[in-house]
């Protein structure tokens, strides 16, 4: 699943017309990049949650064909559902494996692969954490041996959530529908000692601005060494 579905308000005036997962790094929508990852990773059905603009988003991936995959959308209406109510929609088009939940905000190379061989059988969620960058310095969870938690004085390293994870159909158990975070969600879980993580130190970028959108297209157009 790829989360579409937010207003983008940091980056007005350009999400004032267009919606922000539809910002180009290299000439390409953002969320392109998502879509093409999950079809080089073998996945056949992705499901992308929108609410503001997103018939453009609709208009601009079409049913998925040309990629490789089938794209469905779950359409939120004019209210977007948050991370938590928008998953929670979207369940029926997801089917009963876990599945992988990514931010169209993300311009990465992280490397996509089988989200069952990932998961534990007894864990809910495995979240995909980043070194804390500028913007967010006090970071999200604490990360020790593999597994996620909320203690702040633990010994694990606390970093910042990637916006990447795979999530299993279960956590969303006892939901009902609206708007809600996934977080109290995880939170919960992690007291159960059901959730993984991993470190990943590749190229990620978190575009909220268009400040960042400028820094990650000059960084794009930089010549490898």
């Amino acid at each position: 699943m790829i989360l579409a579905a937010g207003r983008g308000e940091r980056m007005r005036p350009f999400t004032d017309a267009h919606p922000k997962p539809l910002a180009t790094v290299a000439a390409k929508a953002l969320i392109e990049y998502h879509v093409e990852r999950l079809a080089i990773a073998g996945i056949e059905r992705v499901v992308i949650n929108i609410a503001w603009l997103g018939d453009q988003i609709k208009d601009a991936l079409g049913d998925g064909r040309r990629y490789g995959v089938e794209i469905l959308y779950s359409d939120e209406g004019a209210l977007a559902l948050d991370t938590g109510g928008g998953i929670l929609q979207a369940l029926p088009m997801l089917g009963s494996d876990p599945f992988w939940a990514i931010s169209a905000d993300l311009w990465t190379d992280y490397r996509l692969l089988d989200s069952r061989a990932i998961l534990a059988r007894d864990d809910l969620a495995h979240l995909v954490m980043v070194a804390n960058p500028e913007f967010h310095p006090q970071g999200d969870f604490s990360l020790e041996c593999g597994r996620i938690s909320d203690d702040c004085n633990g010994s694990g390293t606390r970093l910042t959530f990637g916006s990447i994870s795979i999530l299993a159909p279960a956590l969303f158990a006892d939901c009902r529908p609206g708007k809600f975070s996934v977080v109290p969600l995880w939170l919960d879980a992690m007291r159960k000692g059901r959730v993984s993580g991993e470190l990943f130190a590749g190229v990620w970028h978190n575009i909220g601005t268009m400040a960042q959108l400028l820094a990650v297209n000059q960084a794009a157009r930089a010549p490898s060494r």
